[in-house]
């Protein structure tokens, strides 16, 4: 199994915001990152999903109250220490910087510059 990244499809609109459609800019970064590293394609399972919740795929294998995105999914064969959670027998990375740490820990793209 490879790490699962889940993230928002673009163009999601929000009940909170009748007429409005958005984008999340934390999906989007990691998104500038697939499109600047194509490697970690072969590497990790990237999956777009709908914004409204629950999100099934997410809540399957880390639990309803970890479905905020994005998030990483670890393969079984990752280092200890790298997760932010666990749940249902899974671990995983919450937040795009912890998320962006992994990805060059794990899978050797370059650290964001500070």
């Amino acid at each position: 199994m490879r790490d699962r990244l889940f993230l928002l499809r673009p163009g999601f609109e929000d009940p909170a915001f009748p007429g409005q459609r958005f984008y999340c800019w934390h999906c989007a970064l990691l998104e500038g990152v697939l499109a600047s590293f194509p490697e970690l394609g072969d590497a990790i399972a990237v999956e777009r999903i709908a914004w409204p919740q629950p999100r099934r795929e997410v809540v399957d294998l880390i639990g309803v109250e970890n479905q905020s995105l994005p998030v990483l999914v670890l393969a079984d064969d990752a280092a200890a220490g790298l997760e932010t959670g666990r749940a249902n027998g899974h671990r995983f990375v919450e937040g795009k910087d912890a998320i962006l740490r992994v990805l060059s820990l794990r899978h050797g793209i370059p650290e964001a510059h500070p």
